[in-house]
């Protein structure tokens, strides 16, 4: 069914970079190259008649903004309410000719220590709608990325012209290189506490080392789920819109990166995993050491309190009461049964 453009042009007279919406833009494309078109209606229609392809892209849309765009492209309505909500993991659906695929995003976020308070990775998510003549990007969340892609496709029209999959490509690229970078600012994380907790007369930070494991577990919650849609893309799938031979070769290459992504992330799990067990471990030595001299305390403390209560009674039969040197004969009893106590347990290691 044809688009009646004019009948929806009210709706859709957005400039290119809206000031008053900041969160919308577009772009329309003809052999890679950026078109002075300013009137979205009329490059969304000569796009659909196979002049080059249309880039929109959206942050955080609201409903209203979506049900602009997708009476324009002919989004499905769930697509529409994904774009909206977010909070779901990495997919890739067919509706008709048009794919929809989410995409979890993370960020490494810089901190000078491990810690139970510390923020070690954000999370974000793209969602990219494509048909034959256009692709939908919106993002929620994360880092803002979308503009350093487009700035670097429209440097080289040649990638540029090979429309909607090339851009898919570039994004799905760049979120897999985020992966790695995340991995690999985790893995020295690991090694830090791995340190901490192997190193000399330092009680482990055991809180630290669990908020390291949950971020790592938020971090697979991202990563894992896209390996499906990724090898969906390499195949000659029924019923998904076509994807150009050359382009299966790149979603190959970004799959591959995800898979050593996800090995990477498995082993840090498990050395997580050893580490927390080695850390519970020292903490409890450290406890079973603490409660030793706790004991010896109490113990050389005993024989004088029980020496001194014994000598606090109140009775009158008590000889030693009345001794010249008793007193001095009760003190030295005290001390040396202290320091008796104290060289005996030292030399067992428990002071």
């Amino acid at each position: 069914m044809a688009t009646d453009w004019e009948s929806m042009r009210q709706r859709l007279e957005l400039p290119r970079e809206d000031p008053t919406r900041p969160n919308v833009g577009w772009h329309w494309y003809v052999d890679g190259v950026a078109q002075p078109e300013d009137d979205l209606p009329t490059a969304a229609a000569r796009a659909q008649a196979g002049e080059g392809f249309l880039w929109c892209g959206l942050k955080d849309p609201d409903d209203p903004t979506m049900e602009t765009f997708q009476q324009l492209f002919g989004l499905h309505e769930l697509a529409a309410e994904d774009a909206v909500e977010g909070h779901t993991r990495s997919k890739l659906e067919v509706f008709g000719d048009a794919l929809f695929m989410v995409i979890s995003t993370v960020d490494y976020v810089a901190h000078e220590s491990v810690s139970a308070s510390a923020e070690i990775v954000s999370t974000g998510q793209v969602m990219a709608y494509l048909g034959p003549w256009f692709i939908l990007t919106a993002r929620r969340g994360g880092r803002p990325f979308m503009n350093d892609i487009r700035r670097g496709l429209e440097a080289d029209p040649e990638e540029l012209a090979e429309g909607p999959w090339r851009v898919l490509y570039t994004i799905l690229d760049h979120v897999v290189d985020d992966f790695t970078e995340t991995v690999s600012e985790i893995e020295q994380d690991v090694e830090a506490v791995e340190e901490a907790v192997f190193g000399p007369g330092v009680r482990p930070d055991v809180d630290g080392v669990y908020h390291l494991k949950r971020e790592l577990v938020e971090f697979k919650r991202c990563l894992t789920p896209l390996a499906v849609p990724l090898q969906r893309l390499q195949q000659h799938e029924p019923g998904l819109p076509n994807v150009p031979q050359e382009s299966r070769a790149y979603f190959r290459k970004v799959s591959d990166h995800l898979t050593a992504a996800r090995e990477s992330t498995t082993a840090l799990d498990e050395v997580l995993g050893a580490i927390i067990q080695s850390a519970l471990t020292r903490v409890s030595l450290a406890d079973n050491q603490d409660m030793r001299r706790i004991s010896a305390a109490v113990a050389m403390f005993a024989v004088p309190t029980t020496i001194g209560a014994i000598y606090g009674m109140n009775f009158d039969n008590m000889p030693e009461l009345h001794s010249e040197y008793g007193y001095y004969i009760v003190l030295a009893v005290m001390a040396l049964s202290i320091i008796g106590l104290a060289v005996f347990f030292r030399r067992r290691g428990w002071l």
